[in-house]
């Protein structure tokens, strides 16, 4: 347990970014499973109109640095490739 009157807002501050993360995390994998649910049901408009909402949220979290760069490009391309891979 923090000691000190600045630790204890450090923890507090800890805590609360964490959470925020938390919830910006869960909503990169939200849009990433709708982009490829959207893919298993074969329905390309869908899929294109998930795809360019999660390639948002995905750029987003990659500039804040929430999510690794190279992970948000693999997750993108991979998504990317799936939608265009589509009869």
């Amino acid at each position: 347990m923090a000691n000190t009157s600045s630790a204890r807002k450090s923890a507090r501050q800890n805590d609360s970014r964490r959470r925020h993360n938390q919830m910006q995390r869960t909503s990169y994998r939200t849009a990433v499973k709708t982009v490829r649910k959207a893919v298993d049901s074969g329905d390309k408009n869908a899929a294109s109109e998930a795809f360019a909402v999660a390639q948002r949220v995905i750029d987003k979290l990659a500039d804040k640095r929430i999510v690794h760069p190279s992970k948000a490009a693999r997750h993108k391309s991979r998504l990317s490739k799936a939608v265009k891979s589509m009869a």
